[in-house]
C-alpha cells in the first residue's frame, strides 16, 4: 500500500513539475533520447554602423569648389549703370537709369554684357567689385544674340575670366551665377543645368539657339553676368528668366559660351557680327498648309520644311540655284506664291521649320561657308552642293 502510494505521489509531482516548467532530477524525467534536440537561434549578423563621414566630406568638397569660383571669378564680375533721357511736356530732360551685370573679358578693359542691358544707353559707368567706378563706351553690339561689349579704360584690372566648352555640359551639373540682382553686387546663387539646346527669342525677335537652361536663382540685375561650372570658366552669359512677377521662379536662360566665342571677338574688331544669310524668303511647312497646297495642285510629299517663298535676286540661295515661287495662289483669304523648293536640311542636318533653319545658321555656320541644302523640287528630293552664305541684309 506504501509503494503505491510513492508511486501515485511520485506521478503527481512530475505531472505538476512538467505544468510549471520545474526542473525535476534526472533520474525522475525522461532520457534525453525521447526529447526533441534544442537548436539554439541563429544569431542575426549585425548591420554595418553607417557613419555621415563620406557624406560630410562630399559636401565639403562641394562647398570648397563653390567658394573657389566665387573668390576667383567674383573680382572680374562688374555692376553696369546705364543712363537714358526722356523729356517731359516742357521739354526738361528726366534721367532714365538701368541696372545689369559684365564680366571682365580681357586685360584691354573689354567687357561682356547683354545687348539689352546697354540697349538706348546714352551713359555708361561700370562699377568693379573693387568699388571703383569707371566711365564706359559701348564697343559693339549683337541684338541677336543679345550680346554685346563695352569697354573702361583702366589699370590694374582684375583677371579676366575664361570660356569654357558650353558643347562640353552635361544637365545636372552644377553651376554658380554671379551678378548683381536688384542691385546687390556680388551676388553668388547656385544650381544645376536643367537642360540644354533650349531655343530663346532675342531682343529683336530672331532666336538664340543652344541656349542653357539653369536653376540657379536669375533676378533683374543677373543680365549679363557670367554662369560658370565648377572649374571657374564662363559657360554662359546670363539673359533671360520665365517668371509671372519678374523674379526668379528657377528657370533662367543663359547665351551659351561658345556663341560668345565666336561673336565677342567680331564685335570688338567690327562693332558687329555678321551673320550667316540664306537669301531667302521662307514659310514654315506644316501638316495643314501641306495638304492645303497639295489641294492647290503643289506636289508636296512631306509634311515639315521650310517652303523657299522666293529668293532674294543675286543671294546665296539664288546664285545657289534654288528657287522660289512660280505662281501665286490664293488659299483662304491669303495669296501665297507656290511651286517653290522645301528645303529639308542643310549638310545633313534636318530642317523642319523656320526656327530651326535660323538656328542651325547661327550656331553652325559663318559667313562665308559653303553649305549643302538637301531640298524637294517637283515632288523629288535633290541636293543643291554649292550655296555661299553671305552677310544678312538688315
Amino acid at each position: 500500500m506504501n509503494k503505491s502510494r510513492m508511486a501515485i505521489l511520485l506521478a503527481v509531482v512530475a505531472l505538476v513539475a512538467a505544468t510549471i516548467g520545474c526542473a525535476l532530477p534526472n533520474a525522475l524525467l525522461p532520457s534525453a533520447a525521447t526529447l526533441a534536440p534544442t537548436v539554439p537561434p541563429t544569431p542575426t549578423p549585425a548591420s554595418p554602423r553607417l557613419t555621415s563621414v563620406p557624406y560630410e566630406a562630399a559636401a565639403n568638397a562641394l562647398e570648397a569648389q563653390i567658394e573657389a569660383v566665387y573668390e576667383q571669378a567674383a573680382p572680374a564680375v562688374v555692376n553696369i549703370t546705364t543712363r537714358s533721357y526722356a523729356y517731359d511736356f516742357f521739354s526738361r530732360p528726366i534721367p532714365q537709369e538701368g541696372s545689369g551685370s559684365g564680366f571682365i573679358y580681357d586685360m584691354e578693359g573689354h567687357i561682356v554684357t547683354n545687348y539689352h542691358v546697354v540697349e538706348n544707353a546714352e551713359e555708361l559707368s561700370v562699377a568693379l567689385a573693387n568699388g571703383e567706378v569707371y566711365p564706359a563706351r559701348i564697343v559693339g553690339v549683337d541684338p541677336s544674340n543679345d550680346l554685346a561689349v563695352v569697354r573702361i579704360d583702366a589699370e590694374n584690372l582684375p583677371a579676366p575670366i575664361s570660356l569654357g566648352d558650353s558643347n562640353q555640359l552635361r544637365v545636372g551639373q552644377f553651376v554658380v551665377a554671379i551678378g548683381n540682382p536688384f542691385g546687390q553686387e556680388g551676388t553668388l546663387t547656385a544650381g544645376v543645368i536643367s537642360a540644354l539646346g533650349r531655343i530663346i527669342q532675342s531682343p529683336d525677335g530672331r532666336f538664340i539657339g543652344e541656349a542653357i537652361q539653369t536653376d540657379a536663382a536669375i533676378n533683374p540685375g543677373n543680365s549679363g553676368g557670367p554662369l560658370l561650372d565648377l572649374n571657374q570658366r564662363v559657360i554662359g552669359v546670363n539673359s533671360q528668366i520665365i517668371s509671372p512677377n519678374r523674379a526668379s521662379a528657377g528657370i533662367g536662360f543663359a547665351v551659351p559660351a561658345n556663341t560668345v566665342r565666336h561673336v565677342v571677338p567680331q564685335l570688338i574688331s567690327q562693332g558687329r557680327y555678321p551673320h550667316p544669310w540664306l537669301g531667302i524668303q521662307p514659310l514654315s511647312l506644316t501638316p495643314d498648309r501641306a495638304q492645303a497646297f497639295r489641294k492647290a495642285g503643289m506636289d508636296v510629299p512631306v509634311d515639315e520644311g521650310v517652303l523657299v517663298i522666293e529668293t532674294v535676286p543675286g543671294g546665296p540661295a539664288d546664285q545657289g540655284g534654288i528657287r522660289g515661287g512660280d505662281r501665286v495662289v490664293q488659299i483662304g483669304n491669303v495669296l501665297i506664291p507656290l511651286g517653290g523648293d522645301i528645303i529639308t536640311a542643310i549638310d545633313g542636318e534636318p530642317i523642319t521649320d523656320i526656327q530651326e533653319l535660323n538656328v542651325y545658321l547661327e550656331t553652325e555656320t559663318q559667313v562665308g561657308d559653303v553649305v549643302e541644302v538637301t531640298i524637294i523640287r517637283d515632288g523629288n528630293e535633290q541636293i543643291v552642293r554649292q550655296v555661299t552664305l553671305t552677310e544678312r541684309q538688315q
